[in-house]
């Protein structure tokens, strides 16, 4: 019983998926906050193309 209580204590997969996790949640609130600037931008280069057009 002792064995098997250190196992589990030992074992860290569940660690990993957590790093996992916060490392995409990381990438997820940084493209949001570019997000609007990239389309503003991407809005006045359609723009400026439709009037030369």
């Amino acid at each position: 019983m002792l064995k098997t209580l250190a196992r589990f204590f030992k074992d860290e997969s569940g660690a990993t998926a957590i790093e996992y996790g916060l490392i995409a949640a990381g990438i997820s609130v940084a493209i949001v906050a570019i997000l609007p600037t990239i389309g503003e931008s991407l809005s006045k280069t359609f723009t400026t193309i439709n009037g030369a057009l």
